[in-house]
């Protein structure tokens, strides 16, 4: 079975990237950790942890989109909610706060959702971003809750993988078919010896 190690990166867009590079690196403090680009077009990398990024795209063109409330009921097209960052204790949460409201940014909390606390506010992007600190001896990835109380019939099935549930790989790709195409930041590779400190 696959093991994920996490997020490699989330993908969000922006059509400034001096407010974006402001907001993530200099407010929230992730390190800047590669950049791509050509004309019209940008692709930055914030460090989120040791194996976590955040990056933006920015295009000509790209507008804010308007700010939806985090966890309120929408109807129409939308692609997420919000995207919800941990930190390591709750005095980095109000932390956090206190930095995002000296920076003039709305934030709404903390919140106490019994296994997090939670604050709310949004990027430059009108991105909605929650930051959350697990509450102590409450592990949901060691032993999960379920409390909805009509759960979807999937969820009855239990928190482990279901592996039954889609057909089989009955030909993988041999180790001598496996190429790659070069994209975007493929050059970045021979930056390495030349990487900024």
């Amino acid at each position: 079975m696959v093991r994920f190690t996490g997020v490699n990166h989330l993908a969000f867009v922006t059509g400034d990237m001096d407010k974006t590079v402001r907001f993530w690196r200099d407010l929230l403090g992730m390190r800047l950790v590669a950049t791509i680009g050509a004309q019209g077009f940008r692709h930055y990398f914030f460090e989120l942890s040791e194996t976590d990024t955040v990056a933006f795209f920015e295009w000509d063109g790209a507008e804010p989109v308007p700010q939806k409330r985090h966890g309120v009921a929408f109807r129409g097209p939308i692609a997420f909610d919000h995207v919800a960052f941990g930190v390591e204790s709750a005095d980095e949460l109000w932390e956090l706060r206190d930095k995002l409201v000296a920076a003039d940014y709305e934030v709404s909390g903390p919140v106490d959702h019994g296994f997090i606390h939670s604050i709310y506010a949004f990027d430059p992007n009108g991105i909605p971003v929650e930051f959350s600190y697990n509450v102590p001896g409450i592990d949901i990835r060691r032993t999960p809750v379920f409390g909805d109380t009509a759960p979807a019939a999937t969820a009855q099935e239990g928190p482990e993988p279901q592996p039954d549930k889609w057909p089989a790989v009955l030909r993988p790709t041999p180790p001598a078919q496996r190429t790659l195409k070069k994209g975007a930041g493929s050059a970045l590779g021979s930056y390495r010896e030349k990487a900024v400190r």
